[in-house]
């Protein structure tokens, strides 16, 4: 029991070190490379045999049994119903004749890993499936639901053409950007809900571990797979289905798809692990 004490008494200790770097620095300075170095140095010396690049895979990187199961399912994965209808779907013309190419550079190929990006016209986080539905507007269409099928195969196809490309957002000298980081930040850390729980509280203090049947995974490129197939859901989920999902599960509101607080909280975890890999679509058990 005093073994168990003193470990959970160091993690605590680290995700003060972590939520409080810049505090520690000056009280009105921001420093987002800070905190990926200080971010992925937590993961790296919490789980030394695991490459940076592995944390991409979530619990199966975790977990022996766990990565025999994903090696075996991703032979015939089960997110490929989905990125054949994404695929299908990108490539429909709407019907004034264009496309979701038209919206987005190098036509929408291989770009996943530039989003989220802070637009400096608008001061504000635009997100992939945000930048989706724009596109959908701008041509006539009527928006898709930010949790449903529809957004969830558009957004793993483009995934899937950015597989292998590091994650590689940017925050402009911009105090709006740094401010939309630090809220995403903000969020991150701040418990919430009937459990009094943060998104730190299961995904850098408690990795690896298993609450009920599932195996937690680690914060660091925990974006890195979306979209993801779950075993829970029988089917897909967006980012912003797995960020209300979260509130949900530890008894909190959940905001809207979309709103502000996600977006930056998007913004603060994809900078965060800038260097790693995407991976998605993905699955999850």
């Amino acid at each position: 029991m005093m073994l168990r004490l003193a470990i959970r008494t160091a993690v605590a200790l680290a995700l003060g070190v972590l939520a409080l770097a810049p505090a520690a620095r000056a009280a009105d300075t921001v420093d987002p490379a800070a905190d990926k170095a200080a971010f992925q140095k937590f993961f790296t010396d919490k789980f030394p045999k695991l490459k940076l690049e592995d944390f991409v895979n979530g619990p199966y990187s975790m977990n022996e049994d766990l990565h025999r199961q994903w090696e075996e399912k991703e032979q015939f994965p089960p997110y490929e119903f989905s990125l054949e209808a994404g695929k299908e779907m990108f490539s429909k013309p709407f019907k004034n004749g264009k496309t979701y190419a038209d919206c987005f550079p190098n036509q929408g190929i291989g770009i996943r890993q530039n989003y989220p990006y802070f637009d400096e016209t608008e001061g504000k986080v635009i997100t992939l499936e945000l930048a989706l539905n724009r596109c959908r507007e701008a041509n006539g269409e009527a928006p898709f639901s930010y949790v449903r099928d529809d957004m969830a195969a558009l957004t793993a196809y483009m995934a899937f053409t950015s597989r292998g490309k590091l994650m590689d957002i940017k925050i402009p000298n911009d105090p709006r950007a740094l401010e939309a980081y630090q809220k995403g930040k903000e969020y991150f850390y701040t418990r919430r809900g009937q459990l009094n729980f943060s998104c730190a509280t299961c995904h850098i203090q408690s990795p690896g571990e298993r609450i009920r049947a599932e195996v937690l995974a680690p914060a660091l490129g925990i974006l890195n797979a979306m979209p993801i197939y779950r075993s829970e859901w029988s089917g897909m989920g967006t980012t912003s289905r797995r960020f209300t999902t979260c509130n949900s599960q530890i008894r909190g509101v959940p905001l809207n798809p979309q709103d502000d607080e996600y977006r930056n909280l998007e913004y603060y975890l994809s900078y965060v692990s800038n260097g790693l890999p995407i991976s998605g679509p993905g699955a999850r058990p």
